[in-house]
């Protein structure tokens, strides 16, 4: 099984991604978490404006094998939602890292220290079950 990891990202055990754009972080979910639920038919994300801490769920990715929550890995504000990726969940399956789910401004720019980069996600990967 070959899985997509992006360098310039940082990323959660719970298999979300995170890029840092000034002071905001923009949020998905990785190629590993899309492969590991398959065909995804449905996605659910919060409000504009919503506050939301780190390790809390802030969506939900459905698909035909199962529904999953989506944690968020940052604590912040919501500023922007994709309503492309409500609109065509399946976006999430063939684009994982250009199908981006919510936009938060950082409220502790710290806890990206603690995300994995590239290389670490990397080998977290390979030593989990599928």
């Amino acid at each position: 099984m070959s899985i997509k990891i992006m360098p310039d990202l940082r990323y959660a055990k719970t298999d979300e991604w995170v890029r840092v754009e000034g002071d905001e972080a923009v949020i998905g979910i990785s190629d590993y978490a899309q492969d590991a639920l398959s065909d995804i038919v449905y996605v659910e994300l919060p409000g504009i404006g919503d506050a939301i801490e780190a390790g809390q769920p802030f969506g939900v990715v459905e698909s035909v094998k199962a529904a999953s929550d989506v944690l968020v890995p940052i604590s912040g504000e919501v500023v922007a939602v994709n309503d492309a990726a409500v609109d065509a969940p399946e976006s999430l399956n063939s684009d994982p890292y250009g199908t981006w789910l919510i936009r938060v401004r950082i409220s502790d720019a710290s806890q990206i220290e603690k995300l994995m980069d590239a290389a670490a996600y990397e080998g977290y990967c390979a030593n989990r079950e599928h």
